[in-house]
């Protein structure tokens, strides 16, 4: 690294012809930069500069010098000027990782809101239920629920707590018992879903009053999306576990009917993470700051 900094101040003192006006733009002193190039000049052997006391400019050598690194440091200062700009006006992609729930209740609405703004920047969402290495796989960040984002990552809380809901169509119940209590779903067609987190069937957490129940109700339907399970339940063959935003327009309509209400929890919010020892582009600081949970 020495010999990086000292063949950069090589190549500004060549190009200025003054080491008065090459340290003003260093930010060091005269005297010091001479002595750094006295330095380097030592190290390769060679005098690189003819100083006189009206002028400096390089030695044979020095041009030589000069000419192959000159245009390598005015390459980087180039690209240093590009990241500048890219801070000013964000541009590149975004890649986040997430479940498809928090990709259609929260991140869907936030990116209507936020590309209209911010045209150069590209946003890949990839739609994944396992726990994902985001820094092995190249994502920049990635959305789960509170309890499920590792210690040694920055999280930030985007969505408010999220409430489950079970239902089933009118038709449905035509046909069956409502169910007045969790161990009641035994006796049901549950529509279940199978996530790659917990290896079977997902369970459906229940609690009322401190007590907690894990069901795991016996059905036709398995599916891995909450697309097909919520228009299998529409389509009366089963009960559903599903997320109370997803399901509460078809209730008001009257197309689904909510059962064991009193029994579903609140669980802990998504929230974005990213590692904490990366440092986040302008891109995502942005999202993240569009995205930000600001609900009491």
């Amino acid at each position: 690294m020495q010999n990086f900094n000292d063949l950069a101040a090589f190549a500004t003192v060549a190009r200025e012809r003054s080491f008065t006006r090459a340290a003003a733009r260093l930010g060091v002193s005269p005297s010091a930069l001479s002595q750094t190039i006295r330095n380097l000049e030592e190290r390769v052997g060679l005098r690189l500069l003819t100083r006189t006391t009206r002028s400096v400019a390089p030695t044979e050598a020095g041009d030589r010098l000069l000419r192959t690194v000159g245009p390598r440091f005015e390459e980087i200062e180039a690209e240093l000027a590009t990241l500048n700009a890219l801070r000013e006006k964000p541009a590149g992609t975004v890649r986040i990782t997430t479940g498809e729930h928090p990709a259609i209740s929260v991140l869907q609405p936030a990116l209507k809101r936020f590309l209209p703004d911010y045209p150069d920047v590209q946003v890949e969402i990839i739609v994944d239920y396992g726990l994902t290495d985001i820094v092995a796989e190249g994502y920049d960040a990635g959305v789960r629920m509170g309890e499920q984002v590792a210690k040694d990552m920055v999280a930030v809380r985007i969505g408010p707590d999220i409430r489950m809901a079970v239902v089933g169509s009118r038709e449905y119940f035509e046909r069956f018992p409502v169910p007045q209590t969790p161990q009641d779903l035994t006796a049901h067609k549950c529509i279940n879903m199978r996530l790659p987190t917990y290896g079977g069937l997902f369970p459906w957490g229940l609690e009322k009053d401190g007590r907690e129940v894990k069901v795991r109700g016996d059905g036709q339907l398995v599916f891995n999306n909450l697309g097909m399970r919520l228009s299998s339940a529409l389509d009366g063959l089963g009960v559903a576990y599903m997320p109370e935003d997803q399901v509460l327009p078809y209730v008001a309509e009257g197309r689904l009917i909510r059962v064991l209400e009193e029994w579903c929890p609140y669980f802990p919010g998504y929230h974005l993470y990213y590692p904490s020892r990366r440092h986040t582009s302008p891109a995502l600081s942005l999202l993240i700051d569009v995205l930000r949970h600001r609900g009491s």
